[in-house]
């Protein structure tokens, strides 16, 4: 590892005098070398060609479009400049051959066609025109597109929609990232089958990662895909509908409503449910778990500008507690541990999330749990502490942890292991023929701990895990290979996560937590296994890239 490696600003790379470079390594051509195309495309002089060594990138603006040039082995190409995810700025990110990943969230894009390689996001960038003349480097945009209000950000890959006299039906069971990216991998691959997604949700599929950071947002902002577009590709969504039992020698799966639906390959997506609180006065109203929109809504109506009581400081806790600070009359978190975060990103982390919403007034109540509920006319009242505390409360949140949601298959052969998740090999396949399986609700071998099961509930992850099980059920063999990429947002400030740190011994610690601008190298058996920051970018993605690439960090090289 080289020194600078994880320094939080990517270093601008030498541009000629005749171009404006930016200390964000934003480049504004020269519009007095504009070259007219005719039509509606305009061809600018971006850089020379020298300005750009293999390995390198340059955001330049060619019509109003931000574009991001990369030159890999001797050649140029341009894509859109801003991940599909949620806008960030891929100059910023992390360049590895012919790879961009995103700085915030993690997404990878193939800087010459452009396309999506690595998850969050569902759509791939545009792609741009580039020519090399007399040492100077031409890119060519659509300048009617780019003054539009739907200018290319966004490239949403060619798929096809059902065919008739297929006579092959996929059945989806689940609303979430990982049945959504199963169906449009299919349709992507040119499957002419009928796709079936079955949830019990209201809505079609949302990004529900929204739902503990923006409360009370509306339902339609945070559509993953609009029913019109789910329609012109051939993806039915039966909304509000259960299975509650699979057949899989016989291929039904019958729904609570007592119809079924017989398929011919099966996904199991059906994600996870939140732990109920099992002590005395958990029957009461006002008490509530986070998973779906109509209960992010309802909380937020109950909370807001009344005594809010968080059970937990799992990361949905927490970001529900930073959320409310300013909303709630008072909001008051209790948690078994002595900080936040403590198993997960360790206590010097946790210690300093806590901080930040004490900041906000809000209150914890650490190492502690709940010993009763107490309520009047069935709402609840007080929260007694086993420490004989008593909170006052008009709602209560709970976020004690997650169940994989498994139980229907029980009488099924599809196997289960010990904490009710389905177990899975590398190709997202179950030990049931055609039944695949992927998201939160799996047990999954890891490749980046040595194939060793695990279950791991990010949304990238679930998205991974649905792509991979579409690719094979088109017996395109593909193998799940994916590195963990996780964020959570407090105040404003995100904590983003790579890698996998269960049982890690030891962190290293870059710039300074005190100040919120780190990043924490997690060390197991001498080696980075995982990786957090805060506003320390694009480290976590670099960090990624690394693990991806199966390079090895040893202890004393983080050190």
């Amino acid at each position: 590892m080289t020194e600078g490696l994880f320094c939080s600003k990517n270093p601008a790379p030498k541009g000629s005098q005749n171009y404006k470079l930016l200390s964000s390594c934003i480049i504004f051509a020269d519009k007095t070398n504009m070259e007219p195309t005719g039509g509606d495309d305009i061809t600018e002089v971006v850089c020379l060609e020298t300005d750009l060594q293999d390995g390198q990138m340059k955001e330049v603006e060619v019509a109003h479009q931000k574009i991001l040039l990369v030159r890999n082995e001797g050649r140029f190409s341009a894509v859109g400049g801003l991940c599909t995810h949620f806008r960030a700025p891929l100059i910023k990110g992390t360049l590895t051959g012919n790879r961009v990943r995103c700085p915030w969230h993690g997404a990878c894009f193939n800087t010459t066609t452009g396309d999506i390689e690595e998850f969050p996001g569902l759509d791939s960038l545009p792609t741009f025109k580039v020519k090399v003349e007399n040492g100077k480097v031409y890119v060519t945009a659509n300048k009617k597109v780019s003054f539009s209000a739907f200018a290319p950000t966004k490239r949403v890959k060619e798929m096809s929609c059902r065919k008739t006299g297929v006579c092959h039906t996929v059945l989806l069971i689940g609303g979430g990232p990982a049945s959504l990216q199963c169906a449009e991998t299919l349709r992507q691959n040119n499957y002419g089958g009928r796709i079936i997604i079955v949830t019990k949700d209201k809505y079609p599929p949302l990004i529900k990662t929204t739902l503990s950071k923006a409360m009370n947002i509306e339902v339609e902002k945070i559509f993953l895909r609009p029913d019109d577009f789910l329609q012109k590709h051939g993806i039915e969504v039966w909304t509000e509908k259960e299975v509650v039992s699979v057949n899989t020698k016989k291929k039904i799966a019958t729904l609570y409503d007592g119809t079924s639906q017989h398929y011919d390959q099966l996904l199991i997506a059906t994600g996870t449910r939140a732990r109920a609180m099992q002590c005395p006065g958990a029957e009461l109203e006002n008490i509530k778990v986070l998973q779906n929109y109509r209960d992010a809504s309802g909380i937020y109506r109950l909370s807001v500008g009344n005594k809010a009581v968080i059970i937990g400081t799992s990361f949905i806790g927490m970001e529900v507690a930073a959320y409310l600070s300013d909303k709630a009359a008072s909001v008051a978190v209790v948690g078994k541990s002595k900080f936040p975060y403590q198993l997960s990103l360790g206590p010097v982390i946790g210690r300093m999330a806590m901080q930040m919403l004490e900041e906000k007034n809000v209150k914890f109540y650490m190492s502690n749990g709940v010993a009763s509920i107490r309520g009047e006319n069935r709402k609840v009242k007080e929260v007694v502490l086993q420490n004989g505390e008593v909170l006052q409360a008009d709602v209560v949140i709970v976020g004690i942890g997650v169940i994989p949601n498994s139980d229907f298959l029980k009488g099924s052969t599809v196997q289960i292991d010990s904490r009710n998740a389905i177990v899975v090999d590398k190709f997202m396949r179950t030990n049931v023929t055609d039944v695949f399986a992927a998201g939160d609700v799996v047990s999954f071998p890891l490749s980046l701990s040595g194939n060793k099961k695990a279950n791991i509930g990010h949304w990238q992850l679930a998205q991974a895990h649905g792509r991979i099980a579409a690719l094979n059920m088109l017996r395109k063999q593909t193998e799940v290979n994916t590195v963990p990429y996780f964020w959570t947002v407090l105040l404003g400030q995100s904590i983003r996560y790579t890698g996998y740190g269960e049982g890690y011994t030891d962190i290293v610690f870059k710039g300074n937590v005190d100040e919120r601008k780190f990043l924490a190298l997690y060390i197991k058996d001498e080696e980075v296994v995982a990786a957090a920051s805060m506003n320390f970018d694009p480290a976590v993605s670099k960090v990624a890239e690394i693990i991806a690439t199966g390079r090895k960090v040893k202890k004393s090289q983080a050190e």
